[in-house]
C-alpha cells in the first residue's frame, strides 16, 4: 500500500459529542517523548515534523495527555500547529501522575485534576479542551467527585467535552450520571479485544470509541499468518490491515495509531484507503477468538 495520494480523510467521519466533526483515523501523540514516555525526544525536530505532516495528511484528531513527558507532547503539538487549524480537534488528558519512566499513578483529586487541567490549557495554548479525559479512574476518590469536577470546568468554558479512559460499562453509567460522557478510550486491537463489551456500548450509545495500541498484531503478523496471507494480497503492511479492521469493526472506532517517525506515520494514514472486503475481513476477526 503506498502512501501517495492518501489522506485521513479517506478513513470517514465521526461526530464526536454531536458537534465536532473529526476524520476517524487520528493520530496518538503519546510516542513523541523520551524513552519510558519520559522527557524530551531523542529528535524534536523529528517530532515537529511528524506532527505537521500529520495535519497535512488530513488528521483532524490528535490525542496526547499532560502526563506524556509530562507535558512534553503537549508542547510539542503547540510548537508544531499554533495557531490551529480551524478543523483540528486536540483531546487530552489528565489524572495521571509521573514520578519516572514508565511510572504511571492515578490521582483523581477534584484539586489536582483541575490544576492539570489550567496547565494542558497554557501548554497546549488553548482557551477551551474540545476533549478533556478522565485518564484513570482514581480508586481513592468517588468517581462523581472526579467526574464532577470537570463537569464544574465544563461549565466555566474550560472544557467542551468530556471522557473516560479505561473503563468498563458499569463505570461509563456511574459517570454518566453526574456529566455527559461523550468517549471512551481502552486497549482494544485487532489481537486484544477485552473491551468489547464497552465498544458495544458506545455503539448503542453514540460514544467515540477511540482504541489505543490500535496496531498490536503479535503472533497474528508472523510469515504465513492470517495478516502476512491477506497482507501480501493486498500489497499492505500487517500494521496497515490492523488499522484498516478496526475503521471496519464500528463506525464509532477512532483509531489513533503513534509514531515519531514521518515515514511510519505515512504509512499508518495509508491504511485509510484500504477497503478490506467482508472476507478479508471475517479473516482477521476469526484470527482471535474475543
Amino acid at each position: 500500500m503506498t502512501v501517495h495520494n492518501v489522506s485521513a480523510k479517506m478513513s470517514g467521519t465521526f461526530l464526536l459529542g454531536g458537534d465536532l466533526k473529526i476524520d476517524r483515523l487520528g493520530y496518538g501523540a503519546m510516542q513523541l517523548t523520551g524513552p519510558g514516555i519520559w522527557g524530551e525526544p531523542k529528535n524534536p525536530d523529528e517530532a515537529v515534523r511528524v506532527l505537521k505532516r500529520a495535519v497535512e495528511l488530513g488528521v483532524t484528531f490528535i490525542d496526547t495527555a499532560d502526563s506524556y513527558g509530562p507535558f512534553v507532547s503537549e508542547t510539542l503539538i503547540k510548537k508544531a500547529l499554533h495557531p490551529y487549524p480551524k478543523d483540528l480537534v486536540i483531546a487530552t488528558k489528565a489524572g495521571l501522575t509521573r514520578s519516572g519512566p514508565d511510572d504511571w499513578r492515578p490521582v483523581g483529586r477534584p484539586e489536582y485534576l483541575r490544576q492539570q487541567v489550567e496547565l494542558s490549557l497554557r501548554h497546549l495554548g488553548l482557551e477551551r479542551i474540545d476533549l478533556l479525559q478522565l485518564h484513570r479512574i482514581d480508586p481513592k476518590v468517588p468517581l462523581e467527585e472526579q467526574v464532577g469536577e470537570l463537569a464544574l470546568l465544563q461549565k466555566e468554558g474550560k472544557i467542551r467535552h468530556i471522557g473516560l479512559s479505561e473503563v468498563n460499562v458499569e463505570q461509563i453509567e456511574q459517570a454518566q450520571k453526574t456529566a455527559r460522557i461523550v468517549s471512551v478510550q481502552n486497549l482494544y486491537n485487532l489481537a486484544k479485544r477485552d473491551a468489547e463489551p464497552v465498544l458495544s456500548y458506545c455503539e448503542q450509545h453514540n460514544l467515540g470509541f477511540i482504541p489505543w495500541f490500535p496496531l498490536a498484531t503479535g503472533q497474528l503478523a508472523r510469515e504465513g499468518g492470517p495478516l502476512d496471507e491477506v497482507a501480501k494480497r493486498l500489497d499492505a503492511k500487517p500494521s496497515q490491515l490492523a488499522l484498516a479492521w478496526l475503521l471496519k469493526k464500528s463506525a464509532v472506532m477512532l483509531p489513533i495509531p503513534g509514531t515519531s517517525s514521518v515515514s511510519h506515520l505515512e504509512e499508518n494514514i495509508a491504511a485509510a484507503a484500504i477497503q478490506l472486503s467482508e472476507s478479508d475481513f471475517e479473516t482477521l476477526t476469526n484470527a482471535v477468538k474475543g
